[in-house]
């Protein structure tokens, strides 16, 4: 099974930018496509967006594109979520996930078998 850390939280103003980074480990951890998630207070876990591994597909949810990117870094055991115009409704906990059936299809959160322990994300002035 595959473990993920993530990192990079903090506290950013609106408008801020911050790089989230997920690293992966276990075998044949370069191989999975990876989500992020996050989760506010009060409301239900949401996907965010997602990588794959062989081709470096990308996918995002409606509320984060233009604002948000992800990529992989070149041994594809490390995820980053570069966040840009950050707003105060992305205040969350930002997970990154993954699941050996998963290739950034749907984002149902039931289907994942390995996730982060989260990282917090506050936007505020």
């Amino acid at each position: 099974q595959v473990q993920l850390v993530e990192s990079g939280g903090g506290l950013v103003q609106p408008g801020g930018s911050l790089r989230l980074s997920c690293v992966a480990s276990g075998d044949d951890s370069e191989n999975y496509a990876i989500a992020w998630f996050r989760q506010a207070p009060g409301k239900e876990r949401e996907g965010v967006s997602c990588i794959t591994s062989h081709d470096g597909s990308t996918r995002y949810a409606d509320s984060v594109k233009g604002r948000f990117t992800t990529y992989r870094d070149k041994t594809k055991t490390t995820v980053y979520l570069q966040m840009n115009s950050l707003r105060p409704e992305d205040t969350a906990i930002y997970y990154c996930a993954t699941d050996i059936f998963f290739n950034c299809g749907n984002w149902y959160v039931a289907d994942f078998g390995s996730w982060g322990q989260g990282t917090q994300v506050t936007i505020s002035s």
